[in-house]
């Protein structure tokens, strides 16, 4: 244990090592955190405090190349989630999607309407949606709340295979006259 307590006088040092190769100063002191810890577990391995400095930089060196390595995975799967996100096929479903909405929207409570409309289809985000209504947040999640259960019973009184599907094989018809406004805009 003693071999190690050289090290410690050298963090600093390492740190700056660390900061040098990775740009992010936390990511940085979390490479040398877990260097230590792996140094310390392999203790026993250091034959003289001369040699533990060289020997803790080979670990710090490892420790910093698998977070490279641990990055580009999450990238590279990232980028692969992104491109499965925008295959024509989601594009597809989405217009479908989008399709039968748009046709409910005006049998709608109108205000339920117009959240579904900018957040769900116009993708807005629901803080600047509630800031331009003069509403809180919480007073926004209770209204689409309710828009979605809605709209869910509408797609179910009209659309009925797109309920039950989730609007991904609509059959419903496309003229807007086909759908059932004898029921309350309220429901």
């Amino acid at each position: 244990m003693h071999k190690l307590t050289s090290l410690l006088k050298n963090v600093d040092e390492f740190t700056g090592f660390a900061r040098k190769r990775l740009a992010d100063p936390e990511l940085a002191a979390d490479a040398v955190q877990e260097s230590l810890l792996k140094a310390l577990k392999a203790a026993d391995q250091i034959r003289d405090e001369e040699n533990a400095k060289a020997w803790f930089y080979r670990i710090l060196r490892r420790t910093i190349i698998d977070l490279y390595r641990r990055r580009d995975a999450r990238d590279r799967a990232v980028a692969g989630l992104e491109r499965e996100l925008n295959s024509p096929a989601d594009q597809e479903e989405a217009r479908l999607v989008c399709a039968c909405m748009e046709r409910l929207l005006p049998i709608m409570t109108p205000q339920y309407a117009v959240l579904l409309q900018r957040i769900d289809l116009n993708e807005e985000s629901p803080d600047s949606v509630a800031a331009s209504l003069g509403i809180t947040r919480s007073n926004l999640n209770v209204r689409l709340h309710r828009a979605r259960q809605q709209l869910k019973r509408r797609l179910a009184e009209n659309c009925r295979v797109c309920a039950k599907h989730g609007c991904l094989d609509c059959h419903c018809g496309t003229d807007a006259n086909s759908l059932d406004k004898t029921v309350s805009p309220f429901a």
